[in-house]
């Protein structure tokens, strides 16, 4: 499509925020890239003042490990073909076997089946294709750069950190399923009343979520501490308490998203003409009947975007988690926290930088699978008429 004349930006200007982009990338990603390589070496190539050491790692590779011209092209393209597949066949394949009403636990599913299908293929297959090529390659089989996949092993299997990862997902799915499922229901009646006071709901709610989250916390600590005395009528001597909890934490996280979560869903329902609503009530549907076959199909880019954000909110909480949850509950978060705050030798650094590098990527995964419905939620009503 052509641009006309008038509307075409001048040279100066493409330079000017072509360049400011590329600064704003480079800036952002630079601590990202670094740190992953970081991860990557021994404690004398990661901290070496030798920017190329680093990258490179002399000391890593004399000690025996590295990666080779082979390993490194195979690896690169295990990780395009997954993501090439997992942005254009994905979205079809939810599309056409999900039953009708289940869209979204398709979602799930499809993305907890690409997450380790890729760690299957990258760290499973991978290493045995390589092996078997290796021989036949010649100097391209040869390591040229240092690298080790140590720390990660100490960091997930030595020092326990998938239980602060299985801790992670119980809360991060404990807020998303409750936000989405009361901000939805919340979101449609605010959107369809037209009295005064659900505007009143609204700016109610607003106020509720520019709280300080540590008032929050304070407000319900000694629900939580007593919680075993309160229940112990109803449960017996047996009642639980719910501090150092992931229940806990998933109330806290629920009570400060909600108000948030209510006001996105709710502008997205008010993009969706009323007319869809009456229309399923003409066809005989109920008023959750219409709003479950009807309006929500609408609505899954709104609630995937809003499902991201509540996602977030929990998968990075620090203040919350630290405050209410004991140790043997941690999530990623706070135990990386620790783990930088307690660690001395450089060995024990370097460990901590590859848990930190291990929790970004089920936020890539997340970007890739659900990229199209976050662009379009995103979107939706930016254009109107």
């Amino acid at each position: 499509m052509m641009t006309s004349k008038a509307l075409r930006q001048p040279a100066s200007l493409r330079i000017a925020s072509g360049a400011f982009l590329a600064l704003w990338c480079l800036i952002a990603a630079f601590p990202i890239a670094w740190i992953t390589v970081m991860s990557f070496k021994s404690p004398v190539d990661a901290f070496d003042s030798n920017p190329l050491n680093v990258i490179f790692g002399p000391a890593t590779r004399a000690g025996g490990s590295g990666w080779s011209i082979l390993e490194i092209v195979l690896g690169l393209a295990v990780i395009y073909i997954a993501a090439r597949l997992t942005v254009r066949r994905v979205p079809t394949l939810v599309a056409s076997y999900s039953p009708g009403g289940y869209v979204a636990l398709g979602w799930v599913v499809t993305a907890a089946l690409v997450g380790v299908a890729f760690v299957l293929a990258f760290f499973g297959l991978l290493p045995i294709v390589t092996d078997l090529l290796t021989p036949l390659v010649g100097p391209l089989g040869r390591d040229i750069i240092g690298a080790t996949t140590e720390h990660y092993q100490t960091v997930w299997v030595d020092r326990g950190f998938s239980n602060n990862f299985a801790n992670s997902l119980i809360v991060t799915a404990g807020v998303v399923t409750i936000s989405l499922s009361v901000g939805t229901l919340a979101g449609y009646g605010l959107a369809r009343s037209g009295s005064t006071l659900a505007f009143w709901i609204l700016i109610v709610a607003l106020i509720f979520r520019a709280l300080p989250h540590s008032v929050l916390v304070a407000g319900y600590l000694p629900v939580f501490i007593n919680s075993a005395e309160w229940l112990s009528p109803i449960l017996g001597e047996n009642a639980p308490t719910l501090y150092g909890k992931p229940a806990a934490v998933i109330a806290v996280l629920v009570a400060i998203n909600q108000p948030f979560t209510i006001w996105m869903l709710r502008s997205f329902f008010s993009n969706i003409p009323a007319d869809l609503d009456e229309a399923a009530r003409v066809d005989g549907c109920s008023h959750f009947k219409a709003f479950r076959l009807v309006i929500m199909p609408v609505m899954w880019p709104g609630v995937i975007t809003t499902g991201l954000f509540s996602f977030l909110l929990a998968y990075n909480d620090f203040l919350v988690t630290s405050l209410l949850l004991d140790a043997s509950n941690q999530t990623m978060v706070p135990a990386i926290a620790g783990m930088f705050n307690r660690e001395t030798t450089t060995t024990d650094q370097v460990v901590a930088v590859a848990a930190a590098v291990s929790i970004t990527a089920p936020l890539f995964l997340l970007v890739m699978v659900f990229q199209r419905q976050i662009v379009s939620g995103l979107t939706a009503g930016a254009v109107k008429g």
